[in-house]
């Protein structure tokens, strides 16, 4: 009896755990998120964060600035304030905050984006790994930083008493003109240098402390979560600022130079900024405006932190449907 050579084919059932209807390139990086999704989480929660307080942002700028070209008694929050207010009015808080619109929804999609994917790759399964959270946000930092410097400084110029600049477009134009592309990033080293060391304390003290206030209350409600995400947030930002405001003077210093009379510094060198601003002010010229900075970043974190775990949340849920 002749017989059929060719193979016959069998219907072969998929994986249990396959479902076409998600493919690669849909399916969750992490936390049950997509990668689009901790970008628009983190944009939303930097640009809130940093609008919300930009006055005091303003303040540790005006108390960094004073004094480069020439020694000055400390000035404090409330002088500085009253100053402001004295001569420019309420507005005057308020200068450069488009910059900083423009430069923090982008740089904090990259921040915490980075960050998420740096966690879940360097994790190894083990999610409570405090080295792990600390070099997930130094390599967020380097990257984030990279997109937010240039309107970093922008918005540092148009903060200055008596800022020679209109506006944004100005600014950038002038800049160009006058200084060259590269004056965007002359502070880039200082910022990386500063924000490493402030986002590894950042993050690991956040994530320590969340999880341990979860310990202490696991079955909380969505609303009790939210203080707890604050207050983590708020303790990590207010350690981390405080530990690096010598650096973030630097920063200030570089990114104003030659402007409203600061001085114009031959390379971007920190050891040179640090020798000027210690022969002219002492060691407590690298402290200026350490209480405004803490009392921006302290709240600042607790924002960001609810808003980023927050949207998270929303997220989670419009997956799991």
């Amino acid at each position: 009896m002749a017989t059929d050579a060719s193979p016959q084919l069998r219907s072969v059932p998929p994986p249990s755990d396959f479902h076409p209807e998600i493919s690669l390139s849909q399916s969750p990086t992490h936390d049950g998120l997509h990668f689009w999704q901790f970008m628009i989480a983190g944009s939303i929660a930097g640009t809130v964060e940093h609008m919300a307080m930009f006055p005091l942002d303003t303040l540790k700028t005006r108390m960094q600035a004073l004094g480069a070209s020439w020694s000055v008694q400390p000035v404090s929050v409330r002088q500085a304030l009253g100053s402001i207010l004295k001569l420019e009015g309420p507005p005057g808080l308020y200068r450069g905050i488009a910059a900083m619109g423009l430069g923090a929804g982008p740089a904090h999609a990259v921040y915490f984006s980075v960050y998420e994917l740096s966690k879940q790759v360097l994790s190894r399964g083990d999610p409570n790994n405090s080295m792990v959270h600390a070099a997930s946000g130094v390599v967020a930092t380097v990257t984030s930083d990279a997109v937010f410097t240039p309107m970093d400084m922008v918005k540092q110029r148009l903060q200055l008493k008596n800022s020679p600049y209109k506006g944004v477009a100005e600014c950038v134009r002038m800049v160009v003109m006058e200084e060259g592309i590269g004056a965007f990033y002359a502070s880039y080293r200082t910022t990386v240098i500063m924000n490493a060391p402030f986002t590894a304390v950042h993050f690991a003290t956040y994530e320590a402390a969340k999880r341990e206030l979860m310990e202490v209350s696991p079955d909380t409600a969505n609303d009790e979560r939210l203080v707890i995400h604050a207050t983590a947030g708020a303790g990590a930002g207010a350690l981390a600022a405080a530990l690096t405001t010598p650096l973030d003077v630097v920063k200030t210093q570089l990114q104003c130079q030659g402007v409203c009379g600061c001085d114009k510094f031959s390379s971007s060198s920190i050891g040179n900024v640090i020798e000027t601003i210690v022969k002219k002010d002492g060691y407590r010229g690298l402290m200026r405006g350490w209480i405004p900075r803490t009392l921006f970043h302290a709240p600042a974190a607790a924002i960001c932190w609810s808003i980023y775990e927050a949207s998270k949340s929303f997220f989670q849920q419009l997956n799991s449907r």
